[in-house]
């Protein structure tokens, strides 16, 4: 999926090997720049209507922003009416009470990109090699390895790794990360839910992203087909973003482009093109 954003966008969204139904929410929306990942909680069908609403809410207050908007407000805003609505709906069905989700999303913009996430999903970029997680969870886990009680591989095992500390629906307002990188031409973005984390450590996710060779589906369905084949033992919901790979007329260097106009030009005015 590419958009005048030059982002091309592609996601999967599976419940899994074990869980009955699935509470994980996706939106792709590369013509606003914008990407939203949630993984709902609650039982029954409450944590698949939370996190539906999560994403839901965000696309909506993005798409009717003004495109001047900073990114950190535009997301902050949206992730505070979505824990309203969340709110609300747990209010108005005794079923529902206590529903909530995790997020996170990626709003793109300018060469920029804003993160914003709450709970433990989470979001990567894999730049020249290089990978890197660009949250941090909002979990009792990663509090626990913060103040060094925990090595990497004993979080990786604790039984409280799925203790998260904020979320949308809980409180009347959240407390929403926010981060804002750059983005160059070719970096690769992933936003997923821990059905895939739990599954796949950050080597494994590594190792996948480097050795991409097809189409970003194709990728998607990989690792979340890996994420299975270890268990499945959540949903697991993956997206993923190349920045600068829109289409043909947007990824040639801008001084072919430039060339193209001044060979135009002179056709025109009846002057010689041998530029």
């Amino acid at each position: 999926m590419g958009s005048e954003t030059g982002l091309t966008a592609a996601g999967r969204t599976d419940t899994g090997r074990k869980r009955p139904h699935n509470e994980d929410a996706i939106r792709l929306e590369p013509g606003l720049g914008l990407l939203v990942l949630a993984d709902g909680m609650g039982g029954y069908s409450a944590g698949e209507v939370a996190s539906q609403i999560a994403v839901d809410t965000v696309v909506s207050t993005v798409r009717n922003a003004s495109p001047l908007e900073r990114g950190d407000r535009l997301l902050e805003e949206a992730f505070q009416k979505a824990n309203r609505s969340i709110l609300d709906t747990a209010r108005s069905d005794p079923e529902r009470q206590g529903m909530g989700t995790t997020i996170v999303a990626c709003l793109f913009r300018r060469r920029r990109v804003t993160i914003g996430h709450v709970g433990d999903s989470r979001a990567y970029r894999l730049r020249r090699g290089r990978m890197e997680q660009l949250t941090t969870d909002h979990s009792l886990n990663q509090e626990l390895l913060d103040r060094g009680y925990y090595t990497r591989m004993e979080a990786r095992r604790a039984g409280n790794r799925h203790v998260i500390t904020r979320a949308l629906g809980v409180r009347e307002s959240v407390d929403v990360s926010l981060r804002e990188e750059s983005v160059a031409e070719g970096d690769l973005f992933m936003l997923c839910s821990d059905g895939l984390t739990d599954m796949m450590d950050d080597h494994s996710i590594r190792y996948a992203l480097e050795s991409r060779s097809g189409a970003l589906e194709e990728l998607a369905d990989s690792l979340v087909d890996r994420a299975n084949e270890l268990g499945g033992r959540d949903n697991i919901s993956v997206i993923l973003t190349l920045a600068g790979a829109g289409s043909a007329s947007e990824r040639r260097p801008l001084l072919s482009r430039f060339r193209d106009r001044l060979q135009k030009l002179f056709r025109r005015e009846g002057n010689p093109a041998d530029i």
